[in-house]
This record gives C-alpha cells, structure tokens and sequence, in this order.
C-alpha cells in the first residue's frame, strides 16, 4: 500500500559554481514568488498546491510535488538571463525528474534536472537529499555552460 508524503519544501542550489559565477561577474541573483535564498546561497520552495509524492510500499517515490516561487540569474549587462519558477519533483516508474517554467508567463515547462533516486539518501530529520544531472533542456537553459548530465546540487525535499 503506497503511503502519503506530501512534500513541504524543496531546497535546491541548482549550481554552485553557476551561482558564483554569476556573482563574480558582478551579476545579481534574486529569488521571489515564494522562493528565498537561503544562508548557504541554495534557494527554498514551498509547497504548492497539487497531488503530491507518495511512497509505494516497496519505498519508491511517486507522483508530482509542486513548488512555488522563483530565481532569476542575470549577469554581464543581461546578456546572460536565467529564469527558473514553480518547479516540481516528478517520479514514476523508478525514474524522477525537476521540472520548472522557463519564463515569466509560466506558460510552459522543461525538464532541467534528472534525479537519482538510487543514490538519494535520508537524514535522521527526514530530509531526502537526491543527487542530480543536467538535462538537455537544462542545459539550453543555463546558456550551454555545462553539458548534459552535468552533476547539479542535490535536491533537499522534505516530506511533510
């Protein structure tokens, strides 16, 4: 029997060295909607309206959670723009995947990471931290800086 777990935050950095990058090129990184930057520089979700993830009974993850908020990347006079919002977790079939909107409309969505739920790991607190990779949309989206299946930082979701 598959149990609920309702996911109650997502912490993602998406890329260290993409986050200093943009920073030392005196660019800005702002997160809003919901979102906020975190002490260590990784960016916070809350939880947004929708299904959710469940644990079947043999402790895979399934289903959607959705997060609300965004993260803007600008730097070198604009000509490098990133925007992520509204990301979700989605898994199914033993295969996980983040997706967000690529734009300010929200008016559609790409797979930016690939999860590894194989490696994912759970503290004593109950957060699973998940290794990732670049997709190939991600990839197109962080502006061809890293290629695909590039390690990202690891997903922090906490189940509530």
């Amino acid at each position: 029997m598959a149990t609920d777990g309702r996911a109650a935050t997502l912490k993602w950095g998406v890329k260290q060295s993409f986050r200093g990058y943009v920073e030392a090129s005196r660019g800005t990184i702002q997160a809003g909607g919901g979102a906020e930057r975190t002490a260590d520089g990784e960016f916070l979700f809350a939880a947004a309206p929708g299904p959710g993830l469940r644990r079947t009974a043999s402790g895979e993850l399934e289903g959607v959670a959705r997060f609300a908020g965004d993260v803007r990347f600008e730097a070198h006079g604009g000509m490098l723009q990133v925007f992520l919002a509204d990301p979700a977790v989605e898994a199914g079939a033993g295969a996980a995947v983040v997706t967000v909107a690529d734009s300010p409309e929200r008016d559609s969505r790409l797979v930016v990471a690939t999860l590894d739920l194989a490696a994912a790991t759970t503290g004593a607190d109950g957060e699973m931290v998940i290794p990732t990779k670049l997709s190939r949309d991600g990839w197109r989206l962080l502006g061809d800086h890293y290629a695909p299946m590039t390690p990202l930082d690891p997903v922090r979701l906490r189940l509530g």
